[in-house]
């Protein structure tokens, strides 16, 4: 009986530590099925469908203000500036007196052109009298006919001197008119006029620039094809943009200025360069904008948005479902059977918070947008789809196409 009670005990010693060991690689075996869990489990996504429509096209450039019209005031003559009528940075208009030169040589000029022409014109007065005379005296055959011949010779000779110095009189008064420097055009001065005390050279020397400051240019570069298809109207088949009907055939001009703020008028087309830039396949376009309150000043940066386009029937994916891979763009999609596809794919402009695609997805397709992290090719799904407005997609700078299509994700 002893016997029978200390194997007994030594059972109940034993068993416990079996249950232990037992536990244990139960509980093992239960970790690494929880590990393998998530690959018999189908991941949670959120989708939406690609969106079809009629996408507005803003184009957006950074812009530079420069002015529309800009001289360089020099003088005509050369000589000291003795006075100064206005200051850097002042308002003028055409015709205005700006400086004065130093005209103390050109009325002495003025006053030896007079005194010259006069004594010209005493000299010719006198040869014409002798001609008078010598034309009687060959008549009465009392002098010879080489005599007269010479006397005519001299009168003609002293009229070209008339002449001549009729010429340098008329010089000398408008140099001594052109000691005054007067506005070439209306507009504003720049601050990088000269000093009283300069020595300006005639046609060299910079006294003043001047240039209009309502309106002004902003002018940016645009590629060929954008170029193309604002010169086009953006009438081009495929997936290329048309005008928007409600522009009424005219492209919207806007400024956004370097703090952010809108600038409150709109501009125009004005110009554009004649060719290409070598270097950068560019083409520079200038639009004018109004600027009644002198707000844009030339050498400011500026962002050119021009809108009215729009591309039809584009199909557009939020940037959020975008993946880059070795250069390629790629999307995940939900498949009609809760699973994973990856889909290589080309995209266009993009459009707020969106890409245009261009190849690589159907209409009908469901991108996912949210719960990419580790999904792969072929994996389950448990998908939810969203909308536009419950992921905060937009279009920039408006979202009413929104209202027209705002059945387009609904199915």
């Amino acid at each position: 009986m002893r016997l029978i009670y200390e194997l007994c005990r030594a059972c109940m010693k034993i068993f416990p530590a079996i249950i232990c060991m037992l536990a244990l690689l139960v509980s093992g075996c239960g970790d690494d099925a929880e590990e393998q869990a998530p690959e018999n489990y189908p991941t949670r996504v959120k989708a939406i469908k690609v969106l079809t429509t009629n996408a507005p096209l803003t184009l957006s450039y950074s812009g530079q203000v420069v002015d529309r019209d800009q001289m360089v005031v020099q003088s005509k003559v050369s000589g000291s500036v003795v006075e100064k009528y206005v200051k850097g940075g002042q308002d003028v208009v055409e015709g205005q007196a700006l400086f004065k030169i130093d005209d103390r040589q050109y009325q002495a000029a003025l006053l030896q052109a007079e005194a010259n022409l006069a004594k010209s014109q005493t000299s010719l007065a006198k040869e014409r009298v002798d001609l008078q005379r010598d034309e009687e005296l060959w008549r009465a055959n009392a002098i010879s006919e080489q005599t007269l011949a010479n006397q005519r010779a001299a009168v003609r000779s002293q009229e070209s001197e008339v002449s001549a110095n009729r010429a340098i009189l008329q010089k000398a008064k408008a140099d001594l008119a052109d000691t005054i420097v007067y506005a070439p055009m209306s507009g504003r001065l720049g601050i990088d006029d000269v000093p009283v005390g300069t020595f300006s050279t005639g046609g060299a020397t910079s006294l003043a620039t001047i240039g209009l400051v309502d309106p002004v240019f902003v002018q940016f570069a645009v590629s060929e094809q954008e170029y193309l298809r604002l010169a086009s109207g953006g009438r081009r088949g495929g997936n290329d943009a048309t005008i928007d009907d409600s522009t009424s055939g005219n492209f919207r001009i806007s400024l956004t200025l370097a703090d952010g703020s809108k600038y409150p008028y709109s501009g125009e087309f004005a110009e554009y360069d004649r060719t290409l830039g070598n270097e950068t396949g560019t083409l520079t376009i200038r639009t004018i904008f109004r600027n009644p309150e002198s707000l844009l000043v030339p050498g400011m940066y500026a962002r050119v948005e021009i809108d009215g386009l729009k591309i039809p029937n584009a199909m557009l994916v939020p940037e959020r479902a975008l993946q880059q891979l070795l250069g390629e763009t790629m999307v995940l999609v939900a498949q009609p059977d809760n699973t994973s596809a990856v889909r290589k794919i080309t995209i266009g402009e993009k459009i707020g918070s969106y890409y245009v695609v261009k190849s690589g997805l159907k209409p009908d397709d469901l991108v996912i947008v949210e719960g990419l992290t580790m999904l792969r090719d072929g994996m389950p799904l448990e998908v939810t789809q969203v909308t536009d407005k419950e992921m905060d997609f937009s279009f920039t700078p408006s979202e009413k196409i929104f209202d027209v299509e705002k059945n387009a994700n609904a199915n």
